[in-house]
This record gives C-alpha cells, structure tokens and sequence, in this order.
C-alpha cells in the first residue's frame, strides 16, 4: 500500500491505526448490505406473487356466479333476413320469424325545374317539421334559387334531421328531401308563408295540398314471430322476446319464416373454464418458482419456505380437491368433467369430456363451479381476500418496505459513525504531522549545530 506524505515526513499507511480506519467500513456494511439485498429480492418475489395471484383472480370472474353460465347463443337459419343477439335471460328454444317490412325514413321529391340548380324558385318562410318537432327557414330574395334553398334548409338553425340534396339530371333538377329517422311518426311535413308566392312548389301536406311527390312514405319495421305481429319505429326489436335482440336487415318472401335457435353457449362456457385452467398453471408455475429449490443449479427461489406462499399453495389446493356442498350427481367434481392434477401440480383438461359435460348438463356445471361453494366461487373470494388493502400479501409489502426503511436509516447512522472516526483520525493525524515536522526542524537545527563545531584530529 502507498504512503502519505506529510510536510514533516512519511505516514505508513499500513500502520494498525489507519487499517481500522478503512476497515471499518467494510465491517459495517456487510451486514446492511445483506439485509438490503435480502429485501429487495422479496419485494420483487412478492410483486410477482402478486401479479399472478390477480391474472388467476381475473379468469375466475367469469365463473364465479351460477348466472354467468346462462350465457347464450343464438343461431339465425339465413343471416341475410336478420341478425340476432341474446343476452342470458333468453330463454332456450326454436323461434320462427319472418320479415314483412322494413323500416324507413319518408322522402319526398319536388317537380323538375328545367333550369337546373340555378333556378330562381321564390323567397319567403318555408316552415319544415319531422314528426313532433318543426324549424323554419327563411329563404331572402337574393337567396331564391333551388341550390340556395337547399343550403338554407341543411344549414337553418334547429334543423330536426331533414336532410335536402338536389337529383341533378338532363332534363333539369329536383330537390329532395330526406328524414333522418326511420318509423311511421316520422313524416316530413312542408309549409310556405310570406315572400312572392315561389315557395309554394315545395310544400307538402299529407292531408292537404302536396306539390311535392312522396318518394318513400314513412314506415315501421314490421316482422312476425310464431305468427304474431311485432312492430318497431327502427329495424331493431328489442321487446319481442325477452332478451332477445332482433335486427332486421331483408324482407323476406310472403309466408316464408327463417328459423331462429337459441341456446346455452356451450363454447363460451368451455373456453372461459380452459382459461380457468391456463390461468391456474400460471399462477403454479409463479410458485415453484418462487418457492422451489434447483438441485442442479443449487439455486433457492426468493420465498423458499415462506409461510405467505405456502398458505397460497395449500389454500388452492384444498379449493380444488375439496367437495362442493350440496352437489351431488354425475358432474360433482373437476375430474368428472375431465378436469385432472398431474404430478406436477398442474391441472390438465379433457376438451371432449367437458365440452359433453357442459352439453348435458349446463346447470350442475354452473353449480360445480358458480354456486356459493363452487370451485371458482371459493377460489375467488380467497384470492380477493389476500389481495386486499388489508390483505397480507400488501401486508408483507408493507413490512419489507418498512425494512428497506430501517436498512436506509442504519446506512445514515453508519455513514456518521464513520464521518466521525475519520474526523477524529484526521485530526490525530494533524497532530502527528505537526510533531514530525517540529521534529525535522529540530534535526535540522541539531544538524547545523554539529556541522560547525572543529572537526577533532
């Protein structure tokens, strides 16, 4: 090791003195060192823990209540004529339907003027209603030609959904008029007032005076369901059965109905309880991990015998094995719908058996896993316990946090015990340089001294 230099001479800095010195930090910190490693490691290992305990949470949702297993299909003979939704209150069966009307927006068109767009057709109010609701256009002499007449009624404050447009064709130009909704209620309405008297070519009254042609006539959806009438202001029925959505998209021929089934969706039900199963082999793989020993690596995981992932690990277990209560029949536990535990833990799903088991009995697989003490209701209250503010996994969090803490404060304290022995060797130094150099001065004197006395012989 090198020297210091001092102004009265050379300081060892071998010396016992200042080996404790630089030692001491190394002695200090090798403990905190280790509790802050130690630390930091769980806290990760518990994050982990956590994420996988909510990802398998999050799978079980869909299969914690009996209710979540109603839920539908519904398969439509010709998807040309209508589609269909269900939601879980439909009930199970054939419906037979037919489309006689479409539901549509009235339409209605002007006479041809022969001078195109650019026609002067007359000034005034043209007061304009849709159904229940009007708004008035005011139409100025300079704003008169059928172009501007159009622009004047799209752009007219509290426009109601009539939309104008112009069918421009060789012989002249048409203006027409468009209702945005659909149903029979919603009937275009047109009255002139004031101005010249122009106006008056484009008023419409269904009981009245009709300058303009009826194009489309304002019409309700119209379809029948095992031969009983259902109307709608739109193409959508939402009330013709329950929990039934209908859209209607074609009208079909007379008297030829499309048929209608509406089922339990088996598919659904198996792909959310295989979801189940993949979720549960995540969160048993985050756990021999965490909680498993490599002999070949020789490498612990992070919570090798920790209570905390060995209460999780049992816990899942036992949901898994234990009997539901009250359940009884052919579909009473997960090996009788082809759900089993391999050696390793893990679970492993027969698709053919489960898929037959939902089919013949939708409503015992609910029950196996839905009801107050089914699998994926049990599971699910457990794992939403621990991962609650007030759970122990934010528990352990807290605690390791609350290490870390104590970790920081003894590196502080340490850091000033230091400080302070390094001052105090430092000024033990000082010292010890001052008296070296008194020293040198004294040696040197005593040198001069000797010089000038006679040499003896």
């Amino acid at each position: 090791m090198a020297a210091i230099t001092t102004s009265g001479g050379v300081l060892d800095v071998n010396s016992p003195e200042i080996c404790v010195v630089l030692s001491e930090r190394a002695t200090q910190s090798a403990p905190i060192t280790r509790r802050e490693i130690a630390a930091t490691t769980q806290i990760s290992a518990v994050g982990s823990l956590k994420g996988a305990l909510a990802a398998f949470k999050s799978a079980l949702e869909p299969l914690r209540t009996t209710e979540a297993f109603q839920t539908r299909s519904a398969k439509v003979a010709d998807a040309a004529f209508f589609s269909v939704t269900a939601d879980d209150t439909a009930a199970a069966g054939h419906y037979d339907i037919e489309v006689v009307d479409l539901a549509q927006s009235h339409q209605l068109a002007s006479n041809l003027f022969l001078a195109g767009s650019s026609t002067s057709v007359g000034h005034g109010d043209l007061s304009i209603s849709l159904g229940t609701d009007s708004f008035t256009v005011s139409i100025p002499p300079g704003g008169a030609t059928l172009a501007k007449i159009r622009d004047a009624i799209n752009s007219a404050p509290g426009n109601t959904g009539v939309q104008a447009t112009l069918l421009n064709s060789s012989g002249g130009a048409r203006l027409i008029l468009t209702g945005a909704q659909t149903g029979v209620g919603e009937t275009i309405k047109v009255a002139a007032s004031g101005g010249d008297g122009g106006l008056n070519q484009l008023v419409y009254d269904p009981l009245g005076v009709k300058a303009l042609s009826q194009l489309r006539p304002a019409q309700d959806g119209k379809i029948t369901i095992a031969g009983f009438d259902v109307t709608s202001s739109s193409n959508v029925f939402t009330d013709a059965v329950d929990g039934i959505t209908i859209t209607a998209k074609a009208e079909t021929k007379e008297d030829a109905s499309i048929g209608l089934d509406v089922a339990v969706d088996t598919t659904a039900i198996s792909n959310r309880i295989q979801t189940f199963v993949a979720a549960y082999n995540g969160l048993q793989s985050t756990l021999t991990r965490l909680g498993g020993y490599n002999p070949a690596t020789q490498v612990a995981g992070a919570l090798l015998g920790d209570p905390l992932l060995r209460g999780i690990q049992n816990q899942a277990r036992r949901d898994l094995s234990d009997p539901v209560a009250g359940l009884t029949g052919a579909y009473a536990t997960l090996a009788t719908v082809g759900i089993t535990t391999t050696a390793t833990g893990t679970l492993e799903v027969s698709t053919s058996k489960l898929n037959a088991a939902i089919a013949a009995d939708p409503a015992a697989i609910a029950r196996l896993f839905g009801s107050e003490d089914g699998v994926a209701a049990r599971m699910y209250a457990n794992a939403e316990r621990r991962l609650a503010t007030d759970g122990d996994i934010n528990g352990r969090t807290q605690s390791l946090d609350k290490e870390l803490k104590g970790v920081a404060n003894d590196k502080a304290k340490m850091d000033l015990r230091l400080a302070q022995i390094g001052a105090r060797f430092r000024k033990q130094f000082v010292a010890l340089d001052g008296l070296l150099t008194k020293m040198q001065t004294t040696s040197s004197y005593l040198s001069q001294q000797l010089s000038s006395l006679p040499k003896i012989g």
